[in-house]
């Protein structure tokens, strides 16, 4: 299944479709809020853990060797080569605020590299595909993928900067998020994994941010790369593991805000 496109993107579906049944159906409801942190607030919600849950349970029936990394189980087979890194509801601030800019991010890792991914935003009916050796692609409810390509913005004057919000960054990332913001055209807060969706589909031109774990980036990265984008953190880095993370539309933007991000 692994190296068989169409097999892979089935599968996908597969895995979206479970987890669509239990977000959709806690959508705009009345939820009840659990808090990850002792002091702060990070929210998790029983879709969260019943879509981990539904996505695990058909990743151990048909790939039973395969790695999983997830945002509310943890990891299992951690020395597996294809590692399925999940995150079933990436925005889940979002999420319980109503807001249909969450997904569920499913990342497929092939000895620790980026292999595949999809984002998923059901309410929506838009979902982000990157499969091995073709184009990514965007499938709306009832029409065909259509093929995903970043923008040509190459000076930072012209770019529109998306970041969830600057005021969760740590105190030495905050100036140089901020020298980054300074120099660009436009900046819009929020948005989790859809401003990504939004840099792979040409609509915006980067996304900073700090403090990302791998399943929040996983499935974003081949998404973006495939489209012509670059990913990494902002010292030039492999962002797959998470941290900071800078994803631009082209080589040349990035190049110049990684020297806008530096210390």
């Amino acid at each position: 299944m692994h190296d068989n496109p169409k097999q892979l993107a089935a599968f996908f579906d597969t895995l979206c479709a479970a987890a669509a049944e239990q977000t959709l159906s806690r959508f705009r409801l009345p939820l009840d809020i659990a808090n990850k942190l002792d002091s702060g607030f990070d929210p998790v919600t029983e879709g969260d853990r019943e879509a981990e849950k539904a996505i695990r349970a058909l990743l151990k029936e048909h790939l039973p060797n395969d790695g999983i990394v997830g945002e509310e189980f943890g990891r299992e087979n951690e020395n597996a080569a294809f590692q399925w890194i999940i995150d079933p509801i990436d925005g889940t601030r979002a999420f319980i605020s109503g807001i249909p800019v969450w997904g569920t991010l499913i990342g497929l890792y092939k000895d620790g590299v980026p292999y595949a991914g999809v984002m998923d935003q059901p309410f929506t009916g838009e979902r982000y595909v990157a499969l091995p050796g073709s184009q990514p692609t965007l499938s709306l409810r009832n029409s065909a993928p259509q093929p995903l390509a970043t923008r040509a913005t190459e000076n930072l004057e012209a770019a529109t900067l998306m970041t969830t919000s600057p005021n969760i960054f740590p105190t030495d990332h905050k100036p140089r998020y901020d020298a980054l913001e300074r120099t660009t055209k436009l900046v819009r807060y929020g948005c989790d994994c859809y401003a990504y969706a939004m840099v792979a589909s040409g609509q915006v031109d980067m996304v900073a941010e700090s403090g990302l774990s791998s399943y929040d980036i996983a499935a974003l990265i081949p998404i973006i790369e495939g489209a012509g984008g670059v990913v990494s953190t902002w010292d030039g880095e492999s962002a797959a593991q998470g941290g900071t993370v800078l994803a631009s539309a082209n080589r040349t933007l990035h190049e110049k805000a990684l020297k806008a991000l530096s210390p």
